[in-house]
């Protein structure tokens, strides 16, 4: 059962990161509109309440189009993640998701995002409506192995990765596309021996773990919409499976600087320092996470958790959270 999870994950790392995305033009990068690059900064901000109060507003001005919701989708997700993350083995990540009502206003989300996309595919097939497709079946594909839903997850990643492989072919140059290949590259490597014959079982192709942050790092340097989150999901990967702390950090460091409202990267970038032996910047780092305002009550108090189990972990229990 682990390890049919561990394979599951695979659908829900590879395809949700990609749930960014702005409408495109075929045969040419992703042109993202002002709105929608407004609402990325509010989301990584951590201001996720004014993202899905524009999302909607994109949502009333365009509501064929996929764009509006697949935005609020992932402005919900970052609070999921908030609320649902953990503090173990020395770092703050999100392994487990009890079934709550509001999924279900998520998961909607997803199959709208679908949906849409689908229903202009029928119309006329293009690049850009089947990385619509592909991401709404990824929004789905990431909340599943979580709640324990692995068939669930399979089924979404496969029919995700379907949308995006056919994305690729019609357009060779969508960049941002690359961030999912990658991830999958990344990830099917990291699997056990005995795991991978299971995938050989499933029908899961292969992947390379190298060409895999080659083309994350490419993401991260070339992409229109998805540098942050190749920055978020690399260096989360460095120090989940490869144990490279220092690389994860330099990582990690441009992008909790430039959001540094955004109490999860500081709380990302402080595992790190502690994993490095710096105490005093891990402490600070943690310190700055508890101080930020958020407007959202549950994913607030979670913070204030997540932190008294870093300072624990770092040996300042008896220290205040408080600058």
């Amino acid at each position: 059962m682990r390890i049919l999870r561990r394979i599951s994950l695979i659908g829900a790392h590879v395809l949700s990161v990609l749930a960014l995305c702005c409408a495109s033009t075929r045969g040419a990068q992703l042109s993202v509109p002002p709105t929608a690059t407004n609402i990325l900064d509010k989301i990584y901000s951590f201001d996720t309440d004014a993202a899905i109060s524009a999302a909607r507003s994109m949502q009333q001005e365009q509501p064929t189009h996929p764009l509006g919701y697949l935005l609020e989708a992932e402005a919900v997700w970052w609070k999921m993640w908030c609320t649902s993350a953990d503090f173990r083995y020395g770092m703050t990540d999100v392994r487990h998701r009890p079934k709550r009502g509001d999924d279900q206003a998520y998961l909607k989300f997803a199959a709208k995002v679908t949906a849409l996309a689908e229903e202009q595919l029928r119309q006329q097939e293009t690049a850009e409506m089947h990385f619509y497709a592909g991401m709404g079946e990824a929004l789905a594909a990431r909340l599943y192995p979580l709640r324990g839903e692995n068939r669930n997850a399979a089924r979404a990643g496969v029919r995700a990765r379907a949308h995006f492989l056919r994305a690729l072919q019609l357009d060779p140059t969508l960049a941002d596309a690359d961030l999912g290949v990658g991830l999958y590259n990344y990830y099917v490597d990291t699997l056990s021996s005995v795991a991978r014959v299971l995938r050989f079982f499933m029908g899961i192709p292969g992947g390379s773990k190298q060409e895999g942050i080659r083309e994350l790092e490419q993401a991260i340097s070339k992409g229109v919409l998805t540098p942050n989150l190749a920055r978020f999901y690399l260096a989360m990967n460095l120090h989940r499976y490869d144990l490279q702390y220092e690389r994860a950090l330099a990582v990690i460091g441009p992008l909790a600087d430039s959001y540094p409202s955004n109490p999860l990267f500081q709380l990302v970038r402080g595992d790190l320092y502690a994993k490095l032996n710096r105490k005093e910047q891990a402490l600070a780092s943690y310190r700055a996470a508890a101080a930020m305002t958020v407007n959202d009550a549950e994913c607030a108090a979670h913070i204030k958790g997540l932190v008294r189990a870093s300072l624990k972990a770092l040996g300042a229990s008896e220290m205040r959270i408080d600058p």
